[in-house]
């Protein structure tokens, strides 16, 4: 997937059936709190036997927030901790998110995620910085409809489809 548009049916049918609920995995999610984006998918994903890692990133997309970090929080493994982080960035809740991402260390992903940041106009140095980033969102949920809102947002998105890809074993 790397440098490559995000692909739903790459994932096999049944995720893409999902994600074509809602933007086919380039939806923009919200910075902070939102109401789940689809009824219909996370009626379907409550019924799903995808992977632990792979529904919480569904549940996460679709901002369907109590499940995701149900999921999340039950999942004992480096992409666990990694959503965990991610939904309590969305909650918003800053301190809580760092704390799941200092237990997520440096994740697989960070060396893409740091290029498709710089690609979108959000420089973080040598290295993807999870910190950082939480700042940045932080910053740019106070100023909707702002450029810094819109690039956090499509970082944001590129974080998603990277950890997804990851998890869904797509690589």
């Amino acid at each position: 997937m790397m440098g490559a548009m995000f692909d739903p049916h790459a994932y096999g049918d049944e995720i893409a059936r999902i994600l074509a609920l809602d933007g086919n995995g380039e939806r923009l999610m919200p910075l902070a709190g939102s109401t789940c984006s689809s009824t219909a998918a996370r009626g379907l994903l409550k019924v799903s036997r995808l992977p632990p890692a792979v529904l919480a990133g569904l549940y996460l997309y679709f901002s369907c927030w109590d499940e995701a970090h149900g999921v999340a929080q039950d999942l004992d493994t480096l992409e666990g901790s990694y959503w965990h982080a991610l939904v309590h960035r969305q909650e918003p809740d800053a301190g809580n998110s760092a704390y799941w991402f200092r237990r997520v260390g440096k994740h697989p992903v960070f060396p893409a995620l740091r290029e498709r940041a710089a690609e979108i106009g959000v420089e973080c140095g040598g290295a993807w910085d999870p910190l950082g980033f939480i700042d940045y969102c932080e910053e740019a949920r106070t100023r909707p409809g702002s450029p810094e809102e819109r690039m956090a947002l499509e970082v944001q998105r590129a974080e998603w489809q990277l950890l997804f890809d990851w998890c869904a074993g797509a690589r």
